[in-house]
């Protein structure tokens, strides 16, 4: 039985869906079951990061465990997983992290992970640590100023990242959580290239077929974003910006083989991701 949580949201979800097509037992872990939408084949349980009955309830059985928690802030929640993990005798766990962990440039974010991949390591199981870069899905979120036909918003400025196929991401998660050569191994996963905000906006104006524009917001304007469109307060504006900042100076152009060398193919690039996910830009 393979615990995964997170099992509703971006890579949770298509782990689930993964290990379900390789015939795998699969218990996915959600707040609230009833509103999860998961195939009926999956046993689906409830679980809270503050409530250590459900975690510990929820990994009886388990042999291996995807790791996924809230971001911050600190990493109780990974702490309360791993804790669940060991009253359980869960021998395998894997948990998603982030790409710069170990550099203090990254801010909050990265210590948060770096803690949780602490209580991981130190869990007495054995672990695989992710790594991942720039999501290639967090372009959802210009899905709507996109077929408004308005401006993309660019919080980067021509900083690159090694953005990632999220699918890319589980593939190298399931191939953990079933194989026992990856046991404490910390994988980076980028995809093939690094590319900025406007390329990416160039790559899906050529998917879509028409003109896209890109508005660069300056660090001042990305933070009344973050606080008018997306609701954060002053302080988790600030972390995030931190963690923008980081990316526009050019500190996330690391491109790596790890997903290659796990998956034995190339990462998908940026153009596949759009090419499978125009329908959302309005594209027939």
């Amino acid at each position: 039985m393979i615990l995964v949580t997170g099992a509703t949201g971006t890579t949770g979800s298509e782990v689930v869906r993964q290990l379900t097509a390789r015939g795998e037992k699969v218990r996915a872990l959600t707040r609230d079951p009833r509103r999860a939408r998961i195939t009926p084949r999956v046993e689906t349980v409830r679980g809270d990061y503050a409530d250590p009955d459900s975690l510990e309830a929820a990994m009886t059985g388990v042999t291996a465990a995807y790791l996924v928690g809230p971001p911050g802030p600190g990493a109780d929640h990974d702490r309360a997983l791993v804790a669940a993990a060991r009253a359980a005798g869960v021998g395998r766990l894997v948990k998603l992290s982030a790409i710069g962990v170990d550099d203090a440039a990254t801010g909050p974010s990265g210590r948060w992970h770096a803690e949780g991949e602490r209580a991981v390591r130190e869990s007495g199981a054995q672990w695989t640590l992710l790594r991942p870069s720039s999501f290639a899905s967090n372009a959802l979120a210009w899905a709507e100023a996109v077929r408004r036909g308005e401006p993309v918003p660019n919080m980067t400025g021509d900083g690159p990242s090694g953005v990632i196929d999220p699918r890319d991401i589980a593939e190298v998660a399931v191939r953990a959580l079933l194989d026992t050569a990856h046991a404490g191994r910390t994988y980076t996963l980028t995809g093939p290239e690094a590319i900025s905000v406007p390329d990416q906006t160039a790559v899906l104006s050529a998917v879509l077929g028409r003109p896209l524009t890109v508005r660069t917001l300056s660090p001042d304007e990305t933070r009344d974003f973050l606080r008018t469109a997306w609701g954060f307060d002053e302080t988790r504006a600030q972390d995030v910006l931190t963690g923008l900042t980081y990316v526009r100076d050019g500190h996330n152009a690391t491109v790596t083989a790890d997903v290659p060398e796990v998956l034995g193919r190339a990462a998908r690039s940026f153009l596949e991701w759009a090419e499978d996910n125009k329908s959302h830009f309005g594209a027939r």
